[in-house]
């Protein structure tokens, strides 16, 4: 049973019953009401920042495994860096080295990527991990440069391979007839007596006796830029254009085999040993010009020759006596 309420009037000076009408029984519980669900607001408020949701906890454990991956994606960069680096050096120090190139400056190496509004995009993005981001595409680009230029210079390494390639198998490196037993160089480069004219003469090549028919080698690849008859001194002559400058000549030939523009290759039989020309016997005069300029051939004869036998030649070479033809 509700207790009953009294009030004190001091008008009367009694106590007077306190009367409650229906609308204040109402509004007092609307008001507990309001009351408890402030409170129990409050109380899921304070619960809810300390208790993750489910989803919540699922969204936290995602931003760590990016976070994660981001961290392994940069310690990879890294590992390709070093890698790229690697390949750097070996290409400067080594490669390049041996094939006569200079290496590649740092300034080209390691050049800047692209404009400052590169990466305007990511940070206007307000990535939660934004530095740890933008550093990363900033060494990804970096490698794709560094990758970039290596892959360039490999093209260039190969192109310079190819061209040194090239120029070995152009060089005159061989004698241009067969001489094991080293008998066969009859004269030298250098001042000699004319056998025509008796006098002192600059003979610009070296003469190689031979009986006619004996083959003469093509001694290094070429085309043939001339085949012709020269009554007043080479006789029947041939010139092959190796290429890099060298020109090699063959004279007093009995015979050649080949034609102007015709592609021959070192040890290339193209004609026989004669007796044409201004000669006092079967022999092949042979020349060696470099860049126009007449050089001595015999510094050439390597490549079918040993140290022992290379040493021979320039011995006999050296001889100073006559020519067996007249230039």
């Amino acid at each position: 049973m509700a207790r009953i309420k009294y009030y004190y009037d001091t008008e009367s000076c009694r106590y007077e019953r306190i009367k409650v009408s229906t609308s204040d029984i109402i509004l007092n519980f609307l008001g507990f009401l309001a009351l408890i669900i402030v409170f129990g607001f409050g109380i899921y408020l304070i619960i809810d920042a300390n208790v993750d949701s489910p989803k919540m906890v699922a969204l936290k454990k995602e931003n760590e495994e990016l976070l994660f991956q981001y961290k392994l994606i940069a310690q990879e960069v890294e590992s390709m860096n070093n890698v790229v680096a690697s390949l750097e050096d070996k290409d400067d120090n080594v490669y390049r080295t041996i094939l006569g190139a200079e290496p590649i400056s740092d300034a080209i190496r390691n050049g800047g990527i692209g404009g400052v509004d590169r990466y305007n995009s990511l940070i206007e993005s307000d990535l939660t991990q934004e530095e740890l981001i933008i550093s990363n595409y900033k060494r990804i680009d970096e490698l794709k440069k560094k990758v970039y230029i290596q892959s360039k210079s490999y093209e260039d390494l190969m192109n310079l391979a190819k061209k040194k390639e090239e120029r070995f198998a152009a060089l005159p490196a061989i004698q241009p007839v067969s001489n094991k037993e080293l008998k066969r160089l009859a004269s030298g480069f250098g001042w000699r007596t004319d056998p025509i004219h008796g006098t002192r003469r600059m003979h610009y090549g070296v003469d190689f006796s031979a009986p006619i028919g004996t083959p003469i080698y093509a001694t290094g690849n070429g085309t043939i830029s001339k085949t012709s008859f020269d009554r007043g001194g080479y006789g029947n002559y041939v010139k092959i254009d190796h290429g890099f400058g060298y020109v090699t000549v063959y004279g007093h030939m009995n015979e050649y085999i080949v034609k102007k523009g015709q592609k021959v290759v070192r040890g290339e039989v193209i004609g026989y040993v004669g007796n044409t020309g201004k000669s006092t016997g079967p022999h092949l005069h042979y020349e060696v010009r470099k860049n126009k300029e007449k050089i001595n051939p015999v510094y050439f004869f390597n490549m079918d020759l040993s140290p022992e036998e290379f040493e021979e030649i320039l011995r006999l070479a050296s001889i100073e006596n006559q020519s067996l033809g007249s230039i």
